[in-house]
């Protein structure tokens, strides 16, 4: 891939439509699950309560990531920040690698975050689930 003719989203741009998307992810879920989540009286039973929601939550910042960027190509911080993922052929991702791309995401923030810090290592920027779903961040500003 020639990544000469793209003007890659900086790092910066990236962090800041990332902080986004985990306040709107994060306030989306505590909408959904606002009963369970403000019903524990002790610490104790908000943790346990925290834990048996995470599969929930991990699976809301899937499908959010992964429809997002399917459908438009980018999420909504991305779009506020006026960048946005392609494909190598310069497209939206299709639906599969969107999917792909969004669980390896979790995966890489599973791992303390490694597979993002890799984007600044990497010419074309790109993290792990750039990597995989064949995928960049370009700038659209």
């Amino acid at each position: 891939m020639n990544f000469e003719n793209v003007k890659l989203a900086s790092i910066n741009k990236r962090g800041l439509a990332f902080f986004v998307d985990e306040i709107l992810t994060s306030f989306l879920f505590i909408i959904i699950y606002y009963d369970k989540i403000f019903s524990a009286t002790t610490q104790e039973e908000a943790i346990v309560i925290a834990s048996s929601l995470s599969l929930q939550y991990v699976i809301l910042k899937v499908i959010y990531q992964s429809f997002f960027i399917w459908y438009y190509g980018a999420t909504i911080g991305k779009m506020i920040f006026k960048i946005r993922c392609v494909s190598y052929e310069n497209q939206n991702p299709n639906l599969s690698n969107s999917v792909l791309r969004a669980m390896v995401r979790i995966i890489s923030e599973a791992v303390f975050y490694i597979g993002f810090i890799w984007a600044y290592f990497n010419p074309a920027r790109q993290t792990w689930h750039d990597k995989v779903a064949k995928t960049l961040v370009v700038d659209i500003a």
